[in-house]
């Protein structure tokens, strides 16, 4: 089996999800290729796996490097899998576009990788590059399987499955650690062994329709208890979701700093109260790249530093999914695809996020059946503006990407149209001068 991984410099990501992969009986004596545009990190990545594949494979793992757009074919030539890690433009210069040009305008934001302004943009640029590795794919590896963790996922796998030939299923790392993640910070652990939860609705914003404990009882009226008082008498990390499940009844899997730009309600200019209120990390997305890009060295020492590098079988979805279809061993995953129905009272063309069965025969949705109707909505207000921008990238309409905009709820929110036109404009001529672009 061969396994490719694009965007392989993503050292530290690529560890967990090809050291999974080599823990798994079944592949021991895989091919993996790593594939990336930039040298250094590429190099990086390579010692590292190729030492993890002494340490936990006994070296029966092949690994290879290929390096920029001349070796892409050759990377990808006879997968079995392709894994997509790749960030177009990375911080600088792409993310400090994406952030800097809005603030001209007065519009402020926190993350800037799924939807907003800046999840557009980034969406576009990044969909430039997978019409090439599309093409790849389909001409070498038609059989493989795409397995996408790279963002802003709705619109990215979204463009795949209705654009492209290639298998698609996109991964997020929200939905394993959600439920957990609520009852630990409402003092519920003792509900988390056996418990059972179904969650559904479109990447960073799906919904934890319902948890029940081991013996079936239904935590939520607790878990609506502890969350609005715990808003009420501190300031903490998760406020904007656990307003939302005080004002829409549920909670949903992506954090409160990215949940704090996908609507109108909690970002608003002049209205810092809101900001202190909600405690909204404006800004937060370019900060986390500072720091990792001044704590990456340090942090690709310590790995090599022992030696022996160890590895425990990450959360990540992507090597049991290639273990369930080569196998055919079923295993349950919330998987980003294409509606089809399965959620009743959203597009059918959208980009979902919902329990898929993985198996021999691929990724199979199932079937939800209808959101509580204001979930549904908060959906919907996000689904249309992507919906617009796979558009805007397939027809390269530019008249799509402003009406894009234009239904985001954030920007639209502060915008006129007008001034969203400008936006538009001065973002996609900063990012075709940075050398990134758009069509």
């Amino acid at each position: 089996m061969k396994v490719t991984f694009m965007g392989a410099g993503s050292t530290v990501f690529s560890k967990n999800v090809l050291g999974d992969t080599m823990m798994c009986e079944a592949f021991h004596d895989v091919e993996i290729a790593l594939y990336d545009i930039d040298s250094d990190r590429l190099d990086e990545s390579y010692l590292l796996i190729s030492k993890m594949n002494e340490s936990i494979n006994e070296g029966r793992a092949t690994i290879k490097k290929y390096l920029g757009v001349e070796q892409r074919k050759d990377a990808l030539k006879k997968a079995d899998f392709v894994i997509n890690a790749i960030q177009v433009g990375l911080y600088d210069p792409c993310t400090i576009i994406d952030f800097e040009i809005p603030k001209k305008y007065g519009l402020r934001q926190t993350i800037g990788d799924t939807l907003g302004i800046g999840g557009i943009f980034r969406a576009l640029r990044t969909i430039h590059v997978l019409k090439d590795f599309a093409r790849d794919m389909e001409e070498v590896c038609p059989n493989a399987w795409l397995l996408n963790y790279t963002n802003p996922m709705a619109m990215l796998t979204g463009y795949m499955l209705r654009y492209t030939k290639v298998k698609t299923v996109g991964l997020c790392h929200s939905v394993q650690v959600c439920s957990e993640g609520l009852l630990k910070n409402l003092g519920m652990e003792n509900k988390l062994e056996g418990r059972l939860e179904k969650i559904a609705g479109i990447n960073h914003m799906a919904w934890l329709l319902e948890i029940t404990d081991k013996d079936g009882n239904d935590l939520y009226p607790e878990i609506r208890k502890r969350a609005k008082e715990k808003n009420a008498s501190e300031k903490h990390g998760d406020m904007v979701r656990f307003d939302y499940i005080d004002k829409l009844g549920y909670y949903c899997t992506e954090s409160s700093e990215h949940n704090a730009e996908y609507n109108p309600f909690y970002i608003k200019a002049g209205r810092e109260d809101l900001i202190e209120k909600f405690n909204i990390p404006l800004d937060e997305y370019p900060r986390r790249c500072i720091n990792q890009i001044a704590g990456w060295q340090k942090q690709y020492e310590e790995l090599m530093s022992g030696g022996k590098i160890e590895h425990t079988r990450s959360k990540e979805y992507a090597s049991h999914i290639m273990e369930a279809i080569y196998t055919n061993k079923p295993y349950k995953i919330g998987g980003n695809v294409i509606n089809n129905g399965v959620i009743a009272n959203l597009p059918y063309d959208a980009c979902v996020e919902v329990p898929c069965l993985v198996d021999g025969n691929g990724v199979t949705p199932t079937l939800v059946g209808e959101l509580p109707l204001q979930l549904a909505a908060m959906n919907s207000s996000n689904i249309y503006a992507q919906m617009l921008t796979i558009e805007a990238a397939h027809t390269m309409d530019k008249q799509k990407i402003y009406q894009a905009a234009m239904l985001d709820p954030h920007t639209g929110a502060q915008l006129s149209p007008d001034e969203i036109v400008a936006l538009c404009d001065e973002l996609f001529e900063a990012h075709e001068k940075a050398g990134y672009p758009i069509f």
